[in-house]
């Protein structure tokens, strides 16, 4: 019998368990490729495009709009015309959802992990298995470790990976190394790697994350084995200050909602539960206090004053930058400004958060150039 595929609930992120189907983008008889946008899931983080890992002919939409189901239930069913329609029914009466999606404890140790370091608590994450290098993910101002809740899995899959919530973000502790510039905050994640006895490191960052790596390598060089930096700071002058005053001082869903918007291309990816998983993020003791030192020692005058991306021009580095061609938070304008050398992304359809948005484009890059730097 010619081959049937399934298409199954996706795990995005660590923590996922279930989600809830919202529509489909494609009819039954549509022939899918690799890539395309197949059905909108909602899961308790956000909503976002399931995108097909593999190529067919959709024959079945089995999971109805509205339907919450757990990761790796059977969503549709691909098969080519040969696979008749009894073939089909059997296949579905059959499947049974894989008890791997009962949870991570199983398949890979805790979901997350604790470390004391420089007297700050910090949450962290690991996936994948092997003795290469790790890649170190590290989110942006007022983010966390779920930020990369559609990459994390993709490159663990080819790569041991790292994520970490950043001091005073997320589930870490509320404080921060020093004075919180950029010097102390790449300190500071230079002891985390050696409170976790990591060496070195693949530096995937995200905004201000992508300033702090980009200063890692700067003060530590061999800490560092390649960059790709996603929407980052630390390349021009230019950020929208009003969207860092927003974020610190929103107190409410109503107040939060227009922020949060600017951050994507397409505002429908904004859900509820993410708005109140940043406000319960936000009513933490010291949380507002410590974003507001963060956002006048990083950005005062509303101007980045520090540029460590662009030092690193000469530095033999491998580079790689990617923005959102609708980002209106760090203006894509500035890869312009991207150091001689670097391989440089700007995508259609992106604000400042490709790696939600477009995050088969971004996970492709940060694949290829991990393949390019490990390749015989």
């Amino acid at each position: 019998m010619a081959a049937i595929t399934p298409i199954v609930m996706p795990k995005w992120g660590l923590s996922m368990s279930e989600g809830t189907v919202v529509s489909w983008l494609v009819e039954e008889g549509t022939q899918i490729t690799v890539g395309m946008p197949i059905l909108e899931v909602e899961s308790d983080k956000i909503a976002n495009a399931v995108e097909a890992p593999d190529p067919g002919l959709l024959r079945r939409r089995v999971a109805a709009a509205g339907a919450l189901l757990p990761v790796k239930a059977l969503l549709g069913v691909m098969a080519p015309d040969e696979v008749t329609d009894a073939e089909i029914d059997a296949y579905i009466a059959a499947y049974v959802v894989p008890a791997a999606a009962a949870g991570d404890e199983e398949e890979g140790g805790p979901t997350y992990q604790f470390a004391e370091v420089d007297g700050i608590r910090v949450r962290y994450a690991r996936r994948g298995e092997g003795a290469a290098t790790p890649v170190l993910f590290v989110h942006g101002f007022g983010g966390d470790l779920d930020n990369w809740l559609f990459n994390l899995d993709a490159v663990a899959a080819a790569h041991p990976v790292i994520a970490l919530d950043l001091p005073a973000h997320g589930q870490s502790a509320v404080g921060l190394p020093g004075a919180g510039t950029l010097a102390d905050l790449a300190g500071y994640v230079a002891h985390f790697l050696d409170q976790i006895e990591v060496p070195r490191v693949h530096g995937v960052g995200h905004s201000m994350g992508g300033a702090i790596l980009a200063q890692l390598a700067l003060d530590a060089p061999t800490r560092v084995a390649s960059l790709t930096l996603i929407a980052s700071a630390g390349v021009g002058a230019e950020i929208n200050a009003g969207y860092i005053e927003g974020f610190v001082a929103a107190a409410t869903r109503r107040e939060l909602k227009p922020v949060i918007e600017q951050l994507f291309a397409d505002p429908g990816l904004v859900s509820r539960q993410l708005l109140d998983d940043l406000l319960k993020y936000k009513r933490l003791d010291g949380v507002a206090q410590a974003l507001t030192q963060l956002g006048s020692t990083l950005f005062p005058g509303g101007r980045q004053t520090a540029q460590p991306v662009a030092r690193l021009a000469g530095s033999g580095l491998p580079l790689t930058l990617i923005w959102g061609r609708e980002d209106r938070i760090v203006p894509a304008a500035q890869a312009a400004a991207a150091p001689a050398g670097a391989r440089v992304l700007v995508l259609d359809g992106a604000g400042h958060m490709p790696m939600m948005e477009k995050a088969g484009d971004v996970n492709a890059a940060i694949l290829a150039q991990l393949r390019e730097i490990t390749a015989p």
